[in-house]
């Protein structure tokens, strides 16, 4: 046997939950190792235990990679250009990723800024999903001196028609006024990920974007991260967006 550490530090070394929110799991029976019930004060050998919670494996951190790039405009955000159109893509620039991560959701080619990747596809998923709450923030460039009204508007719930005719109501969004300085420059934050939602919506008032950059999702932000780079993911940005996607 190897070295063995706490389960509860285990748990939260995995950056499923915190320490504290670890020891209550098990205290509640909802914690697994090898198949039996855990307890308060078991250790585990983190190279062969096989931990579950609610009946989902917890893996090590080492197992999985996080990072954030900024996706500059002109590169699709995918790992290969299925339209064989010779597009730049993703994957060119996060090559030298010591391991094969894949976007979590899509930034539209004509957009920048920060866009999520990983190997971790449970993460992967619980963040992509359309109707998932995780916050999304945008800076956006309008054309123009925008009013008051329409800004309102932009915040309000709207309907879109979606690919196969349907009309979806989109959930409210908070915009915040940057600037009116020739152009308009907003910040929006999204509470669901539905396609281009912010140009469906834009395009619904008559409004023409200048520019749309996403800054930040899940409390992590892009800060002055520069357009073409990646960073991994800090241990506490990690642990906040892996405690927020189990949540919804």
């Amino acid at each position: 046997m190897g070295v063995t550490v706490k389960l509860q530090k285990y748990i939260a070394d995995s950056g499923v939950m915190s320490r504290r929110a670890a020891e209550r799991a098990i205290s509640e029976g909802r914690v697994l190792v090898d198949g039996a019930p855990a307890s308060l004060g078991d250790r585990v050998d983190p190279e062969t235990v096989n931990v579950t919670h609610d009946g989902v494996r917890v893996m090590p951190r080492a197992c999985h990679t996080y990072i954030v790039l900024n996706k500059p405009v002109g590169v699709i955000s995918t790992m290969k250009d299925e339209k064989r159109r010779g597009r730049p893509t993703v994957a060119e620039l996060t090559a030298d990723v010591p391991a094969r991560v894949y976007p979590v959701g899509r930034l539209d080619m004509y957009s920048d800024g920060l866009l999520l990747m990983t190997d971790d596809g449970g993460l992967a998923n619980a963040l992509s999903h359309p109707k998932g709450s995780i916050a999304k923030v945008y800076r956006v460039t309008l054309c123009g001196s925008v009013g008051d009204g329409a800004l309102r508007a932009l915040a309000s719930p709207m309907t879109i028609t979606e690919a196969d005719g349907k009309p979806y109501t989109l959930r409210p969004c908070e915009v915040s006024l940057i600037s009116r300085d020739g152009d308009t420059v907003i910040e929006m934050t999204l509470h669901e990920g539905r396609n281009r939602q912010i140009r469906r919506m834009c395009d619904a008032l008559g409004l023409k974007i200048k520019r749309l950059t996403r800054i930040s999702e899940g409390g992590i932000a892009l800060g002055e991260l520069p357009s073409g780079k990646w960073r991994p993911l800090t241990d506490g940005e990690l642990s906040a967006l892996l405690s927020e996607a189990k949540e919804k």
